[in-house]
Formats: structure tokens, sequence, C-alpha cells
């Protein structure tokens, strides 16, 4: 997909930049997501550390960094000083010993609870009190990444998305006893980052991948069903429900295994509920290595150029279900999901309304938020919707919120 479009998020020149009480940034993993991060905090003003213990990652991920401030000034979405000022203030380190005493550190390394708790444990000795220990991680629990931190109400989790200096959604992730003031400081340091937060509690998935997980699920189940093929599901949600990308294409880009462990970590955290099973259909890609566009094949089979191959829609199959009975109908099933999904997440004190519609747009570029959808189709409609398939489909995955018809959501 492409995220380089207006609104998405922009540079900010030095002068743009809102003076903070953070003062330096610390970054720990020098990945893409970390070198991101850290660009992004360098060029709002914060002297930045960033640190790898893998000999030579930070100074190459500084270098990466070079290059793409170099780009912004190519098209003139930065200036030459503000981009030069913004690279000095990155600092390469590769042990936690070559943290200064930093007033915000960001983790960023790779998704294993184990890992992040034994960075999370030093940097809490290594860090004054008053430090926020901040977690990128994208559907960890924060409460259990703050297990050894003996001062946890400072640990909540900053969940930028790929790419942090282009997309401007970050979740801002309030564990069980992370103090509501960090919360408060750090929204606000997002802000004067010139990123858009959004506030959430530590739910599995937080609201984009807890959200998200019917757009996927639904368009795998007519499938495996023979309700449509790929191409004919894609094409409906593309054409009729205005996503950039089909739910089955999206998976091929993503990756079949990175989508998979997603949903997984969800339907783990959420004692194996039905909403969330992971489909057969996904689990034989994988199995089979077809892990989309990165293998070559995936729902679909790609080209050497990266086109899909053989793979047209049927629009007069696609005619027939859009409209029809809603168990058959590939854009009204998965809106249902979707509303019912947000809905519960709201009811449950989760994440305010304007919150989850927010996410949804600048995380996934969801054409509408899915509350808002809602009230467009009308809460009592979606009720009787996933009712039928209820009926339908038995087993829990499809139970109304009660929230749909009670009035908490409106």
């Amino acid at each position: 997909m492409d995220t380089d479009t207006p609104g998405a998020g922009a540079a900010r020149s030095e002068e743009d930049a809102v003076e903070s009480t953070f003062g330096p940034v610390g970054v720990v993993g020098a990945g893409a997501m970390g070198a991101g991060i850290a660009q992004v905090a360098a060029t709002a003003g914060h002297p930045v550390t960033l640190v790898d213990l893998v000999e030579g990652a930070a100074v190459a991920a500084i270098e990466k960094v070079g290059s793409a401030l170099t780009r912004l000034v190519e098209k003139g979405r930065l200036s030459q000083d503000d981009a030069s000022a913004a690279l000095a203030r990155i600092t390469p380190a590769e042990s936690l010993d070559g943290l200064p005493e930093c007033g915000l550190v960001i983790e960023a390394v790779p998704e294993n609870l184990a890992v992040k708790q034994g960075i999370f444990a030093e940097l809490a000795e290594r860090q004054p009190s008053t430090t926020v220990l901040a977690t990128n991680t994208s559907s960890i629990d924060i409460d259990e990444i703050a297990d050894d931190v003996a001062d946890p109400e400072r640990v909540l989790g900053l969940h930028f998305f790929n790419p942090p200096p282009v997309m401007a959604l970050v979740e801002v992730v309030q564990g069980k006893r992370t103090a509501k003031a960090y919360v408060e400081h750090v929204t606000a340091l997002m802000e004067a980052w010139g990123k858009t937060p959004v506030r959430c509690s530590s739910t599995p998935g937080f609201i984009v991948n807890r959200v998200a997980r019917p757009f996927y699920g639904e368009a795998q189940r007519m499938v495996e069903a023979g309700i449509a093929d790929a191409a004919t599901v894609d094409w409906i949600l593309r054409e009729k429900g205005g996503f950039p990308m089909g739910p089955l294409e999206l998976t091929d880009f993503i990756g079949q295994d990175v989508n998979l462990a997603v949903g997984t970590s969800v339907w783990e955290q959420t004692d194996h509920d039905e909403r969330y099973a992971p489909t057969e259909l996904q689990r034989g890609l994988v199995e089979a290595g077809r892990l989309g566009r990165k293998s070559g094949s995936g729902v679909y089979t790609y080209a050497a150029d990266g086109a899909v191959e053989g793979a047209e829609p049927d629009l007069e199959l696609a005619a027939r279900l859009v409209g029809g009975p809603v168990e058959t109908d590939p854009l009204a099933r998965t809106l249902a999901m979707l509303v019912n999904e947000a809905v519960d997440l709201v009811a449950r004190g989760e994440a305010s309304a304007d919150d989850v519609d927010t996410a949804m747009r600048l995380g996934v570029r969801y054409p509408r938020g899915p509350i808002e959808w809602g009230r467009e189709i009308g809460f009592d409609v979606v009720a009787r919707q996933l009712a039928e398939l209820d009926t339908a489909y038995p087993g829990g995955r499809y139970r109304p919120s009660p929230a749909l018809t009670d009035g908490s959501v409106s």
C-alpha cells in the first residue's frame, strides 16, 4: 500500500517542533521500526541514542535514516539544514550502557516477550525513575512486559505504524498499572512530533490489530466455503466497499505468516475466542510456504515483475452476491463483523469511538471508521445481520454485541 499521501504524516521542521520536557530519547532496536522512530524523534528536535546489540547495526540504520532525510529534502518536504541537524542528533550505541539519562526510551525489538522483559528490567535499573519506558509492540500485553519493572506505572505502549516517519497514527497503550499522567504526557509528545495519537487499554491487538481481524477472517472463510473465489471477494471489498486493497491480496502483501502470527496471538490472548480463530486456509498456505508476494505465491501466484497471474474476478457472481443474503454477501458480512468488533471494544471501555474510527482510517486506511459505518448502516440492522450469521454458523463467532442494541454506543 502507498502510505506516502497527504495526511499520512509529514516531516516537521525544527521550528515546528513543540519544546518537550522529555529531552533526550533512547530507541532500542535498529530495525526498520526503530530507525524510523529515531528519525521522527530527531526531526522533532530531540537528541536520540539508537541502540542495537548487533555490531554495526545502529550505524547502518543511521546511514539509512540519512538517505531517507535526503529523499525528503529532494521532495521539498524538509530543508537541507533541518535534515542535517536531525541526522546529527542521532548517536549509535551497541549496548544499553550507551544510553544517557533519557526522558523517554522506546523499545522496538522483535515480538518476543522474554526479550522485551529483559530489556525493560535492565532499563528500569539503569534509567532514572522519571524516565518513561515505552514498547512499540503491536500485540503483547503491556503489563506482562512490565512484570520485572519495579515501578511499572511508567511503562506503556507506543505502537507506531510502518513506516514511522510517514504514518501518522500512534497507539498509546495503557497497562493496568500505567499512571494516567504518563499517558497524557506521552500523548501530548506524540502530537508535538506531528503524529495522531489514539489511546487504548492493553487489550489483545490493541485497536487496529483487534478490530481488523474480521476483515481477513471473513474473506478467508467465504473462499473456504466456496461462496466466491479470492479475486471476486477482493474486487467486492475494493470496488464496492472502498477499501484500498482486498483482504486476501492484503494478506499476501503483509505476508501470510506475519498475518497469521498476529491473528493467532489475538486468538490465544482471548482464550481461543471463536471470533479470532485462524482459518485452515491461511494455516495451509503458511505450512506450504505460500507466504504471499515475498515467496512468489500465497492466495495468488505472482509473476517475476510482481503481477498477479490468472486471477480475474467474476463480475456476474459479484453482482449476485452484493445485496443478497448476508451469509453470502462479502461486503455486508465483513462490515457487520467490523462494526461488531469496534462496538464491543468501545463498550468494554478499552477505547473511545472517535479513537477507534481514527485508528482504522489512519492505521489501515479504511474509507470510514467502523463506528461511523455502523451509524450509517444502522446498529439495529447490523445486530440483525449478525443474528442471521450466528444462526447460519453457530459457535460464537457471530454473536452480536449487546451494545449494538442497548444504546451504549451511538
